[in-house]
C-alpha cells in the first residue's frame, strides 16, 4: 500500500476568530491510501508539518500490509509515533491516514463506507456553527438568520469569551442579539473556547439565562478537567468539551466531567479511534458530538447509536464544498449520510485544489 499526503490552504471568506485565536486562512491535508489500482481519501486540518509525517513515518510502516487489514495498518502507525509524540501533527497524521485506509478499503470492496461501518441512521443531525467573535452585527446576524430561517437548522453556535473573557459586556450582547435572530424555537449554542476563568463561566452563564442557552463549549480550558465539573454542575446549559483528544485515555479521562463529549475524527486518530471513544463515551452514559470537519464524519458519526450532532462549521462546509464533488446540503437540520456509490462518496477535485496547494 502506498500512502501520500499534500496540504491546501484556503482564505476565510472574512475574517474569523474566537475568544482565544483569530485566523485568515484554514489548511487542509490530504491523505491518499493507494492499492490495487484504487485510491481512498482522507483529510485533516491542520499545518502542512502534516505532510512530511505521513510521508516518512506513518508510509513505510504500512507499505508491506495488507490494505484489508485496518487495525493492524492503524496500530503500525501508532507504534511509529511513539517517540515524534502522538498529540498534535502527529495524532493529525494518523487521523488523515486512517480515514484514507478505511475509504480504501470500502473502495477496494465497492461499497459506500457508510454500509462498510454499518449505520445507526440514516440523517445527521447538525447544528450550525460559526458567529465568530470578529463578525459585526450584521455578518452574524445573515449567518444565523440563513441557518435557521432559509436551510431551517433549528440549532445554531457563536463564539463568546472575546480577548480572552475580556469582553464580557459584548458577548452577553452578541448572545441577545442571537437569540433576537433565531427565534424562540431554535437551540442556542455557545463556545467560549477556554476562554474564561471558573466563577467567570458561571456568572456569564446566569447573566444569559433567560437566552435559553443549551450547549455551553469550553466555558473553561479543557486541560481545567475540575473546572469543567464545576462549571457543569453550576449552569443549566449542557458542558460540552473534547475536541482537541488524541487519544483514548484523554477521553476516559474527560467523561466523567461534561455533559456531551466531543469527538474530532480529524485529530482523535481517525475512524478506528473515534469508534473507541464513542464506545467510552457511552459507557459513561454520555452522547458524542463530531467536531467540525463535517463530511469527513458523515459515515463514522452515522455508525454510532450515542450520536447527539455532527458540527456544521462554516469555514469548513465551504471549504469542503469546493474541494470536493459528491458534498451535501444540511437543510431541515440533518445530513444525507451517503448509501451509493463506494468509499466516502467523495471526490477531490486536484485541478480546483492546486491553486491553494503549500506542500
Amino acid at each position: 500500500m502506498r500512502l501520500t499526503a499534500e496540504a491546501y490552504r484556503v482564505p476565510t471568506d472574512a475574517p474569523e476568530g474566537d475568544g482565544t485565536l483569530d485566523w485568515s486562512g484554514t489548511t487542509l491535508v490530504l491523505a491518499r491510501a493507494e492499492a490495487d489500482g484504487r485510491t481512498g481519501i482522507g483529510w485533516t486540518y491542520g499545518p502542512p508539518a502534516v505532510v512530511p509525517v505521513v510521508a516518512d513515518l506513518l508510509a513505510p510502516v504500512v507499505a508491506d500490509l495488507d490494505p484489508d487489514d485496518v487495525p493492524a495498518l492503524w496500530s503500525a502507525m501508532r507504534r511509529r509515533l511513539r517517540n515524534a509524540g502522538r498529540p498534535g501533527v502527529a495524532g493529525l497524521a494518523l487521523s488523515a491516514a486512517d480515514c484514507a485506509v478505511w475509504d480504501l478499503k470500502a473502495r477496494r470492496h465497492a461499497l459506500p463506507l457508510s454500509r462498510l461501518l454499518g449505520t445507526a441512521r440514516r440523517r445527521v443531525p447538525v447544528y450550525g456553527s460559526g458567529g465568530f467573535t470578529t463578525y459585526d452585527a450584521e455578518r452574524q446576524h445573515r449567518q444565523l438568520a440563513g441557518w435557521v430561517h432559509e436551510e431551517g437548522i433549528p440549532r445554531v453556535k457563536i463564539k463568546i469569551g472575546e480577548s480572552s473573557g475580556g469582553e464580557v459586556g459584548r458577548d452577553l450582547a452578541r448572545m441577545t442579539a442571537a437569540r433576537r435572530t433565531i427565534g424562540d424555537d431554535a437551540e442556542l449554542y455557545v463556545d467560549a473556547n477556554g476562554a474564561y476563568q471558573r466563577k467567570q463561566a458561571i456568572r456569564v452563564a446566569r447573566a444569559a439565562a433567560e437566552l435559553d442557552v443549551r450547549w455551553y463549549e469550553e466555558p473553561v480550558s479543557s486541560d481545567d478537567l475540575v473546572g469543567l465539573g464545576l462549571v457543569r454542575d453550576h449552569v443549566r446549559p449542557d458542558v460540552a468539551a473534547g475536541e482537541y483528544g488524541y487519544d483514548l485515555v484523554y477521553f476516559h479521562r474527560m467523561a466523567p466531567y461534561v455533559d456531551c463529549l466531543q469527538i474530532d475524527v480529524t485529530r482523535c486518530g481517525g475512524i478506528s479511534e473515534f469508534l473507541r471513544a464513542a464506545a467510552v463515551a457511552d459507557a459513561a452514559g454520555l452522547e458524542v458530538s463530531a467536531h467540525c470537519a463535517p463530511h469527513q464524519h458523515l459515515p463514522v458519526a452515522a455508525a454510532i447509536p450515542n450520536l447527539r450532532h455532527v458540527e456544521w462549521f462554516h469555514d469548513h462546509v465551504r471549504i469542503e464544498a469546493m474541494l470536493f464533488d459528491g458534498t451535501v446540503p444540511a437543510t431541515g437540520g440533518s445530513a444525507p449520510v451517503p448509501l451509493e456509490g463506494h468509499g466516502n462518496g467523495l471526490t477531490f477535485r486536484a485541478e480546483r485544489a492546486e491553486p491553494y496547494r503549500v506542500a
